[in-house]
């Protein structure tokens, strides 16, 4: 446990500790299970206050949701620029010399190579000693962060300037590739605990870890509402596929916009949907031109959860075919709508998908296994049907977001009541899980 206050002496034996949650850019579209993570929260007794690093831009706030998460966040890139960053790391020196200093040695000595690297890192500090200080003014007991990067380096100065421990939650695929970058080891040895995704999130955290920190590791899935997606009849030939993602080379469009040439062979009618969007928009929309794809594919860029829910039931299959993942909320929200899917074999993708129970799976790049897997479930309603209810199935039973988030909850509450937990924590009870300790 990190500081030397984990629960402020104010709160009641019975109360659950308060949470604060950062992001390096929130609320975004793209990250709606965050929210549903933290709604779960909320709806379990804990407050819980949202921090990021940098306002979304107008594209990401497609929802409701999106647009109330924004209004009640404070934005410490704005924060930075007011006097009042003075005053917080005046307050945060005079509090603790030691602590204020021993941030700044940390921040020096995880810095990222380059010149680069550490003006980056100077803006790192001088942010997460901001973020201390409200920390501290708002009476939250423990800062939580999703993803490794650099929001994490935020959160991790901010609890070492602070005095008051930290976690976050560690996706992968991409921070894997930049680990050392990024110094994850280091951040797993000063948090408190570390949530992972999947097995193969906490796999890749276990290798660049202490063996005296595997401890620390434990997976609470990312989740989605089973209720809000309502299962879908699909009849007749499957010839509506579905993608739904970022825009970039590492989802695999370039090798799904080839198969989709050798299937227009094979069937009349197909086409695919592509919800999302990203910095490869338009050159893919070039090459699904140049493909004489243009009839098939179309691009309706980024939407609200309502939108994918309603693109999921017009849908006869769902196919990622990326280089690169963590575990997909995406793909979870399509098997919850029991649309059978084709996915690539990567990263924690067959922790959900198992190949000829739930979906197929195919290996990355694999042209010819992508052509055939999806001409399966294309002519076959019969196998669609069954994949798609042993999909929906595994979402109810291992992905549900109100029930991940009570796991998350338990964890919470053991590491601040210095209790040790499971690495697939249970799920905290109402009533129970609560601090011994004031």
């Amino acid at each position: 446990m990190i500081g030397d206050s984990p629960i402020q002496a104010s709160k009641s034996k019975s109360q659950l500790p308060t949470i604060g949650y950062l992001t390096g850019e929130f609320p975004r579209a793209t990250d709606t299970w965050i929210q549903r993570e933290i709604a779960g929260l909320r709806q379990q007794g804990f407050e819980v206050v949202t921090f990021s690093v940098r306002r979304p831009g107008e594209e990401h706030l497609v929802g409701v949701e999106q647009r109330e998460g924004q209004a009640t966040t404070s934005y410490l890139l704005e924060q930075a620029k007011s006097p009042a960053l003075v005053g917080a790391h005046l307050r945060t020196l005079f509090r603790s010399p030691g602590r204020y200093l021993s941030a700044a040695r940390l921040a020096w000595r995880t810095r990222r190579p380059g010149v680069r690297g550490s003006v980056y890192q100077v803006v790192y500090f001088v942010e997460a000693v901001l973020l201390a200080d409200q920390v501290r003014a708002r009476g939250i007991d423990h800062l939580h962060n999703h993803f490794g990067d650099s929001s994490c380096s935020v959160a991790m100065l901010a609890a070492k300037a602070g005095g008051f421990p930290f976690s976050f939650t560690l996706h992968g695929a991409a921070i894997f590739f930049e680990a050392h970058t990024w110094d994850v080891a280091e951040k797993i040895r000063q948090a408190a605990f570390v949530n992972t995704i999947s097995y193969f999130a906490r796999s890749q955290a276990a290798y660049l870890a202490d063996t005296t920190d595997h401890n620390k590791l434990h997976i609470v899935h990312c989740g989605v509402e089973p209720a809000r997606i309502q299962p879908v009849e699909h009849k007749g030939q499957g010839t509506r596929l579905l993608f739904v993602g970022r825009i970039v080379e590492s989802k695999g469009i370039g090798v799904l916009f080839d198969a989709l040439v050798q299937l227009n062979k094979r069937h009349t009618n197909l086409s695919l949907t592509i919800v999302g969007d990203g910095p490869d928009r338009a050159s893919f929309e070039a090459q699904a031109v140049k493909l004489g794809l243009g009839e098939t594919v179309t691009f309706v860029g980024a939407r609200s959860q309502d939108e994918v829910s309603a693109h999921l039931a017009e849908s006869d299959v769902f196919v990622l075919a990326s280089f690169a993942e963590g575990l997909p909320v995406v793909l979870m929200e399509a098997l919850a709508a029991e649309l059978a899917a084709v996915a690539t074999r990567v990263g924690g993708v067959q922790e959900l998908v198992v190949d000829g129970v739930s979906g197929l799976v195919v290996p990355p790049g694999h042209l010819d296994a992508l052509v055939e897997a999806l001409d399966r479930l294309i002519v076959d309603p019969e196998l669609r049907s069954s994949l798609g209810q042993a999909g929906r199935k595994m979402v109810l039973d291992e992905f549900d977001s109100a029930n991940e988030s009570a796991r998350l909850g338990q964890l919470f509450v053991d590491s601040l009541g210095s209790l040790p937990s499971p690495t697939r924590p249970a799920a905290l009870s109402p009533g129970e899980g609560k601090l011994e300790s004031a």
